[in-house]
């Protein structure tokens, strides 16, 4: 019993000490506020918007000129909201390695 307290101690220390460590690296690096995560919510927001509204005005303008069987209107949208979400990614994960890379070249 003795060395299962001590397993969940260490686990809980390590947790303890991790979450310290974010806090300080937070406080230092005051670029990443408020204002930088709502314009994520934007890039990330814009970054679906906008292929998505290229590829509806797209599928509307080929649904108006040429008739056919099938809707290259609802088409073209699931493939710009595709387009959207891969694009988002790329930021996302762009920007999850440029801090990863800042908090190891930092130490914390």
């Amino acid at each position: 019993m003795d060395e299962q307290n001590e397993q969940s101690e260490k686990q809980f220390k390590e947790k303890v000490r991790s979450k310290s460590d974010r806090k300080i690296k937070a406080r230092r690096d005051k670029k990443r506020g408020v204002w930088y995560g709502i314009g994520m919510f934007g890039l990330v927001g814009w970054s679906v918007t906008i292929p998505s509204l290229l590829f509806l005005a797209l599928g509307i303008w080929i649904d108006a000129h040429y008739k056919g069987k099938y809707s290259w209107t609802l088409m073209l949208l699931v493939v710009g909201i595709t387009v959207g979400c891969m694009n988002a990614w790329y930021w996302v994960k762009t920007e999850s390695e440029d801090k990863d890379q800042n908090k190891y070249s930092n130490g914390v």
